[in-house]
């Protein structure tokens, strides 16, 4: 199987969850739950406290990451500072060179 089962949870084939959905969706709301079909992994369930988890640390390792990536830029900037950039608007708007 792949690499997602080496994660510990409860699995079931496609035929037994339909079979036995009560049980199958009672363990889902404690622990993520594997279907196979065919001997392989199809589909995951888990509660929806768990999916929103899982939602919130995507969003905040994006975050990271973003802001990782942001302060790489700025201290990669060649932009001159704000003092700089207006003085040289200034200058401009008064038709120095």
């Amino acid at each position: 199987m792949s690499k997602i089962v080496k994660i510990a949870m409860q699995i079931y084939t496609l035929t037994d969850a339909r079979n036995k959905h009560g049980e199958v969706f009672d363990k889902a709301a404690t622990e993520p739950v594997l279907l196979t079909k065919q001997s392989r992994p199809s589909h995951v369930i888990i509660s929806a406290e768990s999916y929103q988890k899982l939602i919130n640390r995507l969003e905040e390792l994006e975050n990271m990451v973003f802001g990782q990536a942001a302060e790489v830029a700025l201290s990669q900037s060649k932009m001159i500072g704000t003092d700089a950039f207006t003085s040289a608007l200034e200058h401009l708007a008064n038709g120095e060179a």
